[in-house]
């Protein structure tokens, strides 16, 4: 529904307005380069940060995807911006900020009142797999729900298991978060990280279960 709203938008500037349909060219090649200079000319102009590209992406949610700090942090700062926007699949900004690590965007996120737990993915999930987990610290003490559960059930401790990093795995078992959970497929965090060939950390789970 977000891309068919974007796409009569569109059509309705190319045919009343063609001067400035060429500036959704120009602001989603600037957000993709991370040229802050060119979003940053065209949002005092009057364009939309919230605005989504021909995919149904939020800028701020493509800039966070490609590592445009910078234009992430000009788009966080302008009055107008939805800090829960979501794409195509689903994702918000902060969801994309915790799985590319971008741990001062996140804390912006936060402070712009992005949500920190959703139903199904939540960005728990997704700092779980990311390579901070710094931001597993974040999201934890903000509340983020340990147990979470995603549509096929997993939690964010079997994601760290099989593909985050350690540190994360024990921040998440330091908050409480339950070893002993099996996902729809009847899967442990334990069983995860075996089929990650992390031996040592399932055992180190299998031990937590007792």
């Amino acid at each position: 529904m977000q891309y068919i709203r974007y796409a009569i938008q569109l059509a309705v500037v190319v045919v009343i307005f063609p001067s400035i349909a060429g500036s959704y060219e120009d602001f989603f090649k600037a957000v993709r380069s991370d040229d802050v200079r060119t979003v940053s000319e065209l949002l005092n102009r009057g364009f939309d940060p919230n605005a989504v590209d021909e995919s149904g992406q939020p800028a701020l949610t493509l800039a966070l995807r490609d590592g445009a700090v910078r234009v992430g942090a000009a788009l966080l700062a302008h009055p107008t911006i939805q800090p829960d926007q979501v794409n195509a699949a689903a994702e918000t900004p902060l969801m994309m900020a915790a799985l590319k690590g971008h741990a001062a965007l996140a804390s912006r996120l936060l402070e712009r009142g992005a949500a920190v737990n959703r139903a199904g993915w939540s960005p728990l999930h997704y700092a779980a797999t990311g390579p901070d987990p710094s931001i597993v610290r974040l999201l934890v003490e903000r509340g983020g729900a340990l147990d979470a559960r995603s549509p096929n059930g997993s939690t964010p401790l079997m994601l760290a298991a099989q593909y985050g990093s350690e540190d994360a795995v024990a921040l998440l078992l330091e908050g409480r978060a339950d070893p002993t959970l099996r996902n729809d497929l009847g899967l442990t965090a334990a069983d995860f990280a075996r089929r990650g060939g992390r031996d040592k950390l399932a055992a180190r789970l299998d031990a937590a279960r007792r």
